[in-house]
């Protein structure tokens, strides 16, 4: 290998992790004032959630206007072609645009999860889908996912305070793209249906608020969904699920009725010993900020605890180094590093997948980092409706094909679900066999066998 191109591939791993390597140094700067836009604006104004959500980007000639001259206009025009195709609408708040790295922002990993640019948007898997996990199919009633007997997925609206390009619920959340979407809109007849269905079904324990995000529900929403499901008697745990501390963390310093109702259900549920907590949603340690230490930390002070979930994404956190740093930053702000999940495959964002075998080794690289407690389980939601799996359970993998298969007892114990590595990480040989559709029932019956 040239020392040419280590020097290239030492700059991207450098720019990946940033100038900061201490999981404990946080920053604390008004980093925002690099962006022309905002020069001008204050701390007081910039922490005001509605400031931010009045000025989120939504339209690519937004989001120009906000840079002016920071970017070239060839760049400009990767992203507008690459909305063009994408199966999600954008949405950007003012505090994830300071974020990214607007003078290398092809590179930037926190610009990778949002902004699509032409050029890197890879052709679907043959076997990508829509609705990867088949949620729809495990609905017996609009925007309830029944799927494991305790735990339900409550989908209570399909909005949020940034639209992320690999959503797996690109079916439902945002706006239309061209795409179909089913959406779920915030509906009170549409909750009694999940209420009453939760009333009469008390095997089920466990309850995932979620949608689009539960930040963008009001607070007197939010004190109706966890104030009833506190007093459905079989309900023992429910999780608020918001990417808001990764993308909006000053809604917690500065929307007080929110704050309010979310801590207020939280400490009825301690009096009634139900669970209730956050699960949210960082992917890159650029991303939790002294403000996320503050928000965070608001929330630990009134006992919420907080869980992570991150999704691998390639070219944003599938590097050994950079999950370390991430695992080791979410403990010190004190959130629980719960999952990394294998990407989804759903259509349109094959450029962030990873293959299994990434996540295989990350795993190893994580384990033994930091307290048990505190390292995260690495699981594929297995395509088809499986559920979560852990990596290294695959009954059978192969890095030819591209083909891992799974079983999944407690959800169909005579079912085989199937993940599929991206096209373009195969050997030749693997890439040959999917070119031609003739192979693709072989292949699956190959890894059955």
């Amino acid at each position: 290998m040239s020392s040419t191109l280590l020097s290239a591939e030492t700059l991207i791993r450098r720019h990946k992790l940033g100038a900061i390597e201490s999981h404990r140094d946080l920053d604390v700067s008004e980093f925002w004032r690099r962006i022309p836009a905002y020069a001008e604006i204050d701390e007081a104004t910039f922490l005001d959630h509605r400031w931010q959500m009045k000025h989120s980007v939504t339209r690519a000639e937004q989001l120009y206007a906000v840079l002016r001259e920071g970017v070239s206009d060839a760049f400009y025009q990767a992203v507008v072609e690459g909305l063009g195709r994408a199966p999600m609408s954008v949405r950007l708040s003012p505090y994830i645009i300071a974020l990214v790295d607007w003078e290398h922002p092809q590179h930037d990993p926190i610009r990778r999860q949002f902004l699509p640019l032409a050029s890197e948007l890879l052709p679907d898997h043959p076997m990508a889908r829509l609705d990867s996990l088949a949620e729809r199919s495990h609905s017996p009633v609009p925007g309830l996912t029944h799927r494991y007997r305790d735990k339900v997925l409550f989908l209570t609206q399909d909005r949020c305070p940034v639209y992320c390009r690999f959503c797996t619920r690109s079916y439902a959340v945002g706006l239309d793209t061209g795409v179909r979407k089913d959406h779920v809109s915030a509906q009170r007849e549409r909750w009694d249906l999940a209420f009453e269905y939760l009333r009469q079904h008390t095997e089920v324990e466990d309850v995932v608020i979620s949608g689009g995000d539960s930040y963008s529900l009001r607070e007197d929403q939010v004190r109706l969904i966890g104030d009833t499901l506190l007093e459905i008697p079989n309900i023992r745990r429910m999780r608020f699920a918001t990417k808001g501390l990764a993308v909006l963390p000053m809604k917690l310093l500065t929307d007080e009725p929110w704050f309010k109702a979310i801590t207020d259900v939280a400490r009825r549920g301690r009096k009634l010993h139900k669970e209730v907590c956050i699960h949210t949603h960082f992917n890159h340690p650029r991303e939790i900020t002294d403000i996320s230490r503050r928000a965070i930390g608001r929330l630990f002070e009134e006992g919420v605890y907080v869980r992570n979930q991150t999704v691998l994404l390639r070219g944003v956190n599938d590097d050994p180094d950079i999950m370390r740093l991430l695992v080791k930053r979410l403990g010190h702000v004190g959130v629980n590093p719960y999952y990394v999940f294998q990407h989804d495959m759903v259509t349109g964002v094959e450029d962030l997948r990873t293959t299994l075998g990434t996540s295989i080794e990350l795993e190893k690289q994580m384990r033994g980092l930091t307290a048990g407690f505190n390292c995260p389980t690495f699981v594929v939601d297995t395509p088809g409706g499986g559920g979560k799996r852990d990596v290294h359970s695959y009954e059978y993998y192969n890095q030819t094909t591209g083909v891992s298969v799974f079983r999944s007892p407690n959800i169909d114990p005579t079912q085989r679900y199937f993940y599929f590595d991206p096209l373009d990480q195969l050997p030749e040989e693997g890439q040959e066999r999917w070119a031609d559709p003739s192979e693709h029932e072989a292949i699956l019956r190959e890894s059955v066998r």
